[in-house]
């Protein structure tokens, strides 16, 4: 008996061993902004429906093999921020909404799991398609009371010493947390030593990417963030783009393995504003990032740990909304976003000023598919000529406000039938205190093959990549 016991007590260790023997030496921890399971569920029913299937079209990471998910409370609030819900993610603490990288008054700050990372020797990368202060981002790098200390965030890069960081640009690199006029971020960030490239194709002409390097946008575009997926021309910045040149980068002349935290930031303001269609192409937009580092990891298999969630779920998103019939294939007739088919509508009701109903009937039918390819009930065609009446003729311009945008009132009605239309449902326009998703493959995956709360995820990951949180 004792034999026996004696046995299966080695054969545990042996099993057991090698997940704690082995060391992650490159690890990628990519989180979805607003990216809840029907987010990420919806995206592979539509591409399903698109290919006239009826089970749902795998993403890269929904086929890893160690699936969990996790709770997304902050200290203060049972539904997070992403000041506290990013701040979790990155040092493994809880903290008050609004707070980055601190605890809950501010004062004491956190070690997040790429300063950890930077200790031990490892390059360390911190990427985003929204701006660069924002607060996921800001959480690994940032100590501060207020997520919208902005400039204050973003001096905080060159105490970080990291090396490279992405994404749209800077919010306010002139102008500090209580409105002064202060020195520019730029040339202090050059002066420490950072090379800022501006566009994808000023990354390639660089020569030396093993240095330290913030890949932006080119001149003249937008600050706050990349243009949404559904928007974007071949020759935008995108989300891959800048995945693919932080890999690049953080693999030269580099023994010592690498961190890279890769946001995919626009999936939470496209489910602010209630736009289904825009959420899809945000949620494949993060896929393509998420292949590339798969990619890596397929190079790398006994080396690599990849981890996906988010910070907590947007909208309190449903799919289904009635019938056992979905239709989400529908969403496919929407050609732009919330902030673009706003745009549209104003330059109809700038350019022509006697502009019709007709006029901007086949507007929408264009841009959304409604009344051509989606039937348009009566009292939805009331509701949308009421408001087309108050706001080209009446010149009455409404507006329907969610926190990263103030979109025309017709183009929300619009995206909202469509949204109907086509099984979905959203709670809010705000976050939710839905579980998070976390999908893991790798050294360490093993780890995330539960349920647990946001904090343990950084836990998890220095332990397979033996990192010290302390």
């Amino acid at each position: 008996m004792k034999k026996h016991f004696l046995f299966l007590l080695l054969f545990a260790f042996i099993q057991v061993f090698p997940a704690f023997s082995q060391e992650a030496k490159y690890i990628f921890y990519l989180i979805g902004d607003g990216m809840g399971l029907n987010q990420v569920n919806l995206t592979e029913i539509h591409r399903a429906e698109i290919q006239q299937k009826n089970s749902p079209a795998a993403l890269v990471f929904t086929q890893f093999p160690h699936v969990g998910f996790a709770s997304t409370h902050s200290q203060s609030n049972g539904v997070t921020d992403s000041g506290a819900g990013g701040t979790a993610l990155a040092v493994g603490k809880k903290t008050k909404n609004g707070v980055i990288g601190m605890d809950s008054t501010g004062t004491v700050p956190y070690k997040s799991i790429a300063y950890a990372a930077k200790e031990k020797g490892k390059k360390v990368g911190i990427i985003t398609s929204v701006s660069i202060d924002h607060a996921t981002p800001a959480s690994f790098y940032a100590h501060q009371p207020d997520r919208d200390m902005y400039y204050e965030i973003g001096k905080e890069i060159i105490s970080s010493n990291f090396d490279f960081f992405g994404g749209s640009n800077f919010l306010k690199p002139e102008t500090s947390f209580d409105k002064k006029t202060v020195p520019s971020l730029f040339p202090l960030l050059e002066k420490a030593g950072y090379q800022v490239l501006k566009g994808k194709d000023a990354y390639a002409q660089y020569p030396r990417k093993s240095d330290k390097i913030i890949l932006m946008n080119t001149e003249g575009t937008a600050t706050d963030a990349l243009k949404y997926a559904i928007d974007q021309k071949p020759a935008d910045l995108k989300l891959a783009d800048i995945t693919a040149a932080a890999i690049q980068s953080l693999e030269l002349n580099n023994k010592n393995g690498f961190f890279l935290m890769v946001e995919g930031g626009k999936i939470d303001w496209a489910c602010h504003a209630n736009d289904a269609a825009t959420t899809v192409r945000e949620v494949l937009d993060f896929n393509s990032a998420a292949e590339l580092v798969f990619e890596f990891y397929k190079q790398h298999p006994n080396e690599t740990l990849i981890v996906v969630t988010a910070d907590h779920e947007t909208g309190g998103l449903g799919i289904g909304n009635g019938s056992s019939t979905l239709k989400t294939n529908l969403l496919a007739n929407q050609k732009l976003s919330h902030a673009e088919l706003s745009k549209e509508i104003g330059n109809l009701r700038k350019s022509k000023a006697n502009a019709s109903w007709d006029d901007l009937k086949n507007l929408l039918s264009a841009q959304t598919g409604l009344y051509n390819q989606v039937k348009v009930n009566t009292d939805d065609d009331k509701m949308l000529k009421e408001a087309f009446q108050r706001s080209f003729v009446d010149h009455q311009h409404e507006t329907a406000k969610s926190l990263y945008a103030s979109d025309d009132k017709i183009a929300a009605l619009s995206i909202a039938i469509l949204n109907r239309m086509s099984s979905i449902a959203w709670a809010s326009n705000n976050h939710s205190a839905a579980y998070a998703p976390v999908y893991a493959i790798g050294v360490g995956a093993e780890l995330f093959n539960q349920k647990m709360d946001n904090t343990d995820i950084p836990k998890k990951i220095a332990i397979a990549a033996k990192l010290s949180l302390d």
